[in-house]
Protein backbone atom coordinates (compact mmCIF):
# COMPACT_ATOMS: atom_id res chain seq x y z
CA UNK A 1 0.00 0.00 0.00
CA UNK A 2 1.30 3.54 -0.83
CA UNK A 3 2.21 5.43 2.40
CA UNK A 4 -0.32 7.92 3.28
CA UNK A 5 0.51 10.05 6.19
CA UNK A 6 -2.13 8.93 7.75
CA UNK A 7 -1.55 6.90 11.32
CA UNK A 8 -3.69 3.66 11.84
CA UNK A 9 -4.09 3.15 15.60
CA UNK A 10 -3.06 0.07 17.47
CA UNK A 11 -6.52 -1.32 18.15
CA UNK A 12 -7.24 -1.17 14.96
CA UNK A 13 -5.84 -4.39 14.17
CA UNK A 14 -7.68 -6.59 11.22
CA UNK A 15 -9.82 -5.84 7.95
CA UNK A 16 -12.31 -6.92 10.04
CA UNK A 17 -12.02 -3.82 12.06
CA UNK A 18 -11.60 -1.75 9.30
CA UNK A 19 -14.52 -2.70 7.32
CA UNK A 20 -16.38 -2.18 10.54
CA UNK A 21 -14.85 1.41 11.09
CA UNK A 22 -15.61 1.77 7.31
CA UNK A 23 -19.15 1.04 7.86
CA UNK A 24 -19.62 3.28 11.01
CA UNK A 25 -18.02 6.20 9.00
CA UNK A 26 -20.34 5.76 6.18
CA UNK A 27 -23.24 5.56 8.22
CA UNK A 28 -22.35 9.15 9.89
CA UNK A 29 -21.72 10.06 6.39
CA UNK A 30 -25.12 9.10 5.22
CA UNK A 31 -26.47 10.77 8.62
CA UNK A 32 -25.02 14.00 7.77
CA UNK A 33 -26.14 14.33 4.50
CA UNK A 34 -29.24 13.77 5.53
CA UNK A 35 -29.00 16.38 8.22
CA UNK A 36 -28.31 19.08 6.04
CA UNK A 37 -31.31 17.88 3.82
CA UNK A 38 -33.39 18.79 6.68
CA UNK A 39 -31.55 21.59 8.30
CA UNK A 40 -30.49 22.61 4.80
CA UNK A 41 -29.91 26.63 7.13
CA UNK A 42 -27.80 24.89 9.90
CA UNK A 43 -24.29 24.50 10.18
CA UNK A 44 -23.11 20.62 11.32
CA UNK A 45 -21.44 20.55 14.38
CA UNK A 46 -19.75 17.70 16.27
CA UNK A 47 -22.74 18.00 18.90
CA UNK A 48 -24.81 16.98 16.16
CA UNK A 49 -23.31 13.84 15.45
CA UNK A 50 -24.69 10.49 16.96
CA UNK A 51 -22.05 9.21 19.62
CA UNK A 52 -19.25 7.20 17.93
CA UNK A 53 -17.17 3.83 19.04
CA UNK A 54 -13.85 4.26 20.03
CA UNK A 55 -12.05 2.84 17.43
CA UNK A 56 -13.40 5.80 15.10
CA UNK A 57 -12.74 7.89 17.83
CA UNK A 58 -9.15 7.14 17.94
CA UNK A 59 -8.56 7.08 13.77
CA UNK A 60 -10.09 10.50 14.23
CA UNK A 61 -8.06 11.59 17.13
CA UNK A 62 -4.68 10.27 15.22
CA UNK A 63 -5.09 11.90 12.04
CA UNK A 64 -6.52 15.22 13.24
CA UNK A 65 -9.84 14.36 11.43
CA UNK A 66 -12.74 16.20 12.44
CA UNK A 67 -16.31 14.11 11.48
CA UNK A 68 -18.27 16.59 11.28
CA UNK A 69 -16.12 18.23 8.51
CA UNK A 70 -17.40 16.63 4.65
CA UNK A 71 -13.94 16.56 3.69
CA UNK A 72 -12.30 14.66 6.60
CA UNK A 73 -15.00 12.35 6.68
CA UNK A 74 -14.54 11.69 2.54
CA UNK A 75 -10.68 11.51 3.65
CA UNK A 76 -11.31 9.00 6.39
CA UNK A 77 -13.33 6.70 3.69
CA UNK A 78 -10.84 6.54 1.07
CA UNK A 79 -7.95 5.52 3.85
CA UNK A 80 -10.23 3.00 5.11
CA UNK A 81 -10.88 1.98 1.63
CA UNK A 82 -7.19 1.77 0.71
CA UNK A 83 -6.76 -0.01 3.35
CA UNK A 84 -9.04 -2.82 2.60
CA UNK A 85 -7.72 -2.99 -0.85
CA UNK A 86 -4.21 -2.36 -0.50
CA UNK A 87 -2.83 -3.40 3.35
CA UNK A 88 -0.48 -5.78 4.20
CA UNK A 89 -2.53 -9.20 5.71
CA UNK A 90 -1.18 -11.38 8.10
CA UNK A 91 -2.48 -14.22 9.49
CA UNK A 92 -2.08 -15.45 12.99
CA UNK A 93 -3.18 -18.50 14.66
CA UNK A 94 -3.09 -19.84 18.11
CA UNK A 95 -3.50 -22.33 20.57
CA UNK A 96 -6.03 -20.17 22.85
CA UNK A 97 -7.14 -16.91 22.43
CA UNK A 98 -4.32 -14.11 22.75
CA UNK A 99 -4.91 -11.18 25.03
CA UNK A 100 -5.59 -7.81 23.70
CA UNK A 101 -2.55 -6.25 25.15
CA UNK A 102 -0.47 -9.32 23.80
CA UNK A 103 -2.16 -8.44 20.04
CA UNK A 104 -1.45 -4.83 20.86
CA UNK A 105 2.28 -6.08 21.15
CA UNK A 106 2.14 -7.73 18.22
CA UNK A 107 0.59 -5.53 15.93
CA UNK A 108 2.68 -2.64 17.35
CA UNK A 109 5.69 -4.86 16.29
CA UNK A 110 4.72 -5.25 12.66
CA UNK A 111 4.06 -1.96 12.18
CA UNK A 112 7.06 -0.78 13.75
CA UNK A 113 9.29 -3.02 11.90
CA UNK A 114 7.62 -4.37 8.63
CA UNK A 115 4.75 -2.06 7.53
CA UNK A 116 2.52 0.61 9.34
CA UNK A 117 -0.14 -0.16 7.70
CA UNK A 118 -0.16 -4.15 8.28
CA UNK A 119 -3.58 -6.05 9.59
CA UNK A 120 -3.19 -9.35 11.25
CA UNK A 121 -5.99 -11.66 11.41
CA UNK A 122 -5.95 -13.94 14.18
CA UNK A 123 -7.09 -17.50 13.74
CA UNK A 124 -7.36 -20.67 16.89
CA UNK A 125 -6.37 -23.72 16.04
CA UNK A 126 -5.84 -25.91 19.06
CA UNK A 127 -3.85 -28.77 17.66
CA UNK A 128 -0.94 -26.05 17.92
CA UNK A 129 -0.61 -27.10 21.51
CA UNK A 130 1.74 -23.97 22.03
CA UNK A 131 3.64 -21.74 19.84
CA UNK A 132 2.02 -20.14 16.86
CA UNK A 133 1.95 -19.98 12.68
CA UNK A 134 1.85 -16.99 10.27
CA UNK A 135 0.93 -16.96 6.77
CA UNK A 136 1.28 -14.06 4.49
CA UNK A 137 -0.17 -13.85 1.01
CA UNK A 138 3.49 -16.14 -0.27
CA UNK A 139 4.83 -17.45 3.18
CA UNK A 140 3.59 -19.73 6.27
CA UNK A 141 5.79 -20.23 9.01
CA UNK A 142 4.99 -22.94 11.70
CA UNK A 143 6.48 -22.33 14.97
CA UNK A 144 4.42 -24.08 16.97
CA UNK A 145 5.10 -26.85 19.54
CA UNK A 146 3.31 -29.42 17.35
CA UNK A 147 5.60 -28.67 14.44
CA UNK A 148 8.91 -28.63 16.51
CA UNK A 149 8.27 -32.11 17.58
CA UNK A 150 7.38 -33.49 13.94
CA UNK A 151 10.60 -32.04 13.08
CA UNK A 152 12.56 -33.73 15.70
CA UNK A 153 10.14 -37.22 15.50
CA UNK A 154 13.56 -39.71 14.71
CA UNK A 155 15.98 -38.07 17.46
CA UNK A 156 12.72 -38.31 20.05
CA UNK A 157 12.32 -41.58 18.84
CA UNK A 158 16.15 -42.82 19.32
CA UNK A 159 15.72 -40.93 22.32
CA UNK A 160 13.07 -43.23 24.10
CA UNK A 161 15.02 -46.52 22.69
CA UNK A 162 18.26 -45.50 23.96
CA UNK A 163 16.62 -44.80 27.48
CA UNK A 164 14.72 -48.11 27.42
CA UNK A 165 15.41 -50.18 30.72
CA UNK A 166 13.69 -52.34 32.09
CA UNK A 167 13.78 -52.26 36.10
CA UNK A 168 15.80 -55.15 37.63
CA UNK A 169 13.77 -57.42 39.22
CA UNK A 170 15.01 -58.84 42.73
Amino acid sequence: MEHETYVLPLQIVGKGDVLKLKRELVALDEYVEQLKMRQADTAIEPHNLPKTSSSLNELSSANHLKWHIDKDRTAGIDFLNRLIEHAPLVHISFASEPTNAFMRKIDKWFRDNIDPYVLINVGLEPSIAAGFTLQTDNKYHDFSLREHFLNRKVLLMKSIKGNDHTPETT
